[in-house]
């Protein structure tokens, strides 16, 4: 009987980031939708249920996690790994609290680093792209500002078991001190945060926390991890898919953060027409309708003619605040303007998707991407190939067709011109 590695991911990007890594050591992966996973069917190596939940109140992030652990558990899985957002976002107190409450455990390992997109941990003070998260993009997040950057003390704020860490020297002293040092603070804490600047680093780490039963946090330890484990990989087989088509790519974004502006704009500087939605639009019935209809007629009609599309948020600074400040006369949060635009770029997609049989398709964002599969009846996906760290093709369960799921942070000012070109020279 295979004994699958069980992944909670609390966004649909960071569930297909962490999927790629493990998928660096020839491991399957394969990415399920909550709610689609009380038959799993285990033919990978890598059993990852996407939550959605990093956007959703913090009682019901613990309903989903508890829950999907409880389905991971279910099919025979030994190792659990909770997948969060690299710098912290979301419900994580709630989330970690709730796998080691449906396993009846009560300590896991945190590793939160991700040297190759520039997130590293010392002393527990997390920087990205050495800024001091308090200083970084992120806390300007419009749904998740962090303020803080000691991840104890961002940690211990959402849960009542304690929480250490273990400090840099310690790892680079090797696997057998490491060791040493998590089996003492096990005696007093539930949550061991451990440092890491380096990908060495991590391979050390990986080496000593590989038979803990949980762990946590962001997906770069993955690439590590399968080197101290003893599973026999497990390879897909994917025969006779026709992906073919007279249509261009669709690149969907609903982005706000520097990183995705500058791909959208690269985007449009190699010549690839740009559909913008104005935001501003979404909070009047009449209007919405209509500035539907307006972008999907002009989506569709250039797709249909072979052409590469991007359709997107407004991203421009003053229409970002007129939008924002028409939600809140209206008492509607930032939280949900987000979703609510998140949701109208999914009802053009699916519009797109029902009138063409779109079979290429790009969404740049952890919430746009989530929202949109939900909209396509998208059930999951089997992780194919790398593009950029953190960043794979995916082939789509449930829909026949070839995805990019983008999260908002990652990738190079190029990676929406070279995904499009990805997904048109793939073939399975």
């Amino acid at each position: 009987m295979i004994k699958p590695i069980g992944v909670v991911a609390d966004d649909t990007t960071g569930a297909n980031d962490i999927g790629l890594m493990f998928s660096h050591n020839q491991y399957s992966a394969k990415v399920v939708t909550y709610g689609e996973d009380e038959s799993l069917e285990v033919d990978s190596n890598v059993m990852i249920i996407d939550t959605d939940s990093r956007l959703d109140s913090p009682d019901l992030s613990y309903e989903k996690v508890y829950k999907a652990t409880k389905a991971l558990q279910g099919i025979g899985c030994s190792l659990f790994f909770n997948k969060t957002c690299s710098v912290f976002r979301g419900n994580i107190g709630k989330e970690f609290d709730a796998m080691l409450d449906a396993l009846g455990e009560e300590f896991a390992i945190i590793s939160l680093a991700f040297p190759k997109n520039g997130r590293q941990t010392k002393n527990a003070v997390h920087t990205v792209h050495g800024k001091l998260l308090e200083d970084s993009e992120f806390s300007r997040d419009p749904v998740h500002p962090m303020y803080q950057s000691n991840l104890v003390d961002i940690l211990q704020g959402q849960t009542k078991r304690k929480v250490t860490f273990i400090d840099i020297e310690t790892v680079r002293r090797g696997a057998s001190v490491l060791r040493t040092a998590i089996e003492e603070r096990r005696k007093e804490f539930n949550y061991c945060l451990i440092d890491s600047e380096t990908q060495a680093d991590l391979t050390i780490v990986a080496e000593a926390v590989h038979d803990y039963k949980v762990l946590g946090g962001s997906s770069a330890i993955a690439e590590e991890l399968p080197k101290f484990l003893q599973v026999q990989p497990i390879s897909h087989s994917f025969m006779n898919l026709d992906l073919t088509d007279d249509l261009g790519v669709l690149v969907v974004s609903g982005s706000l953060t520097p990183q995705t502006r500058a791909q959208t704009a690269y985007l449009i500087s190699s010549g690839v027409p740009s559909i913008v939605l104005d935001s501003r639009k979404i909070f009047v019935h009449t209007e919405r309708e209509k500035e539907v209809r307006r972008v999907f007629e002009a989506a569709q009609l250039l797709l249909r003619q072979g052409k590469d599309v991007l359709m997107m948020a407004n991203n421009e600074e003053e229409v970002v605040l007129e939008t924002k400040e028409m939600g809140l006369k209206l008492n509607i949060d930032p939280l949900l303007i987000s979703k609510m635009v998140s949701a109208t770029l999914a009802d053009i997609t699916g519009q797109i998707e029902n009138a063409t049989s779109l079979k290429k398709l790009v969404i740049a964002g952890g919430n746009t991407s989530g929202t949109v599969s939900r909209k396509l009846g998208i059930k999951g996906n089997y992780i194919l190939e790398e593009i950029e760290t953190g960043v794979p093709s995916g082939l789509a369960l449930g829909r026949h067709m070839l995805i990019v799921l983008k999260s908002g942070s990652f990738g190079k000012p190029d990676f929406l011109v070279r995904a499009v070109a990805h997904l048109k020279d793939l073939s399975y």
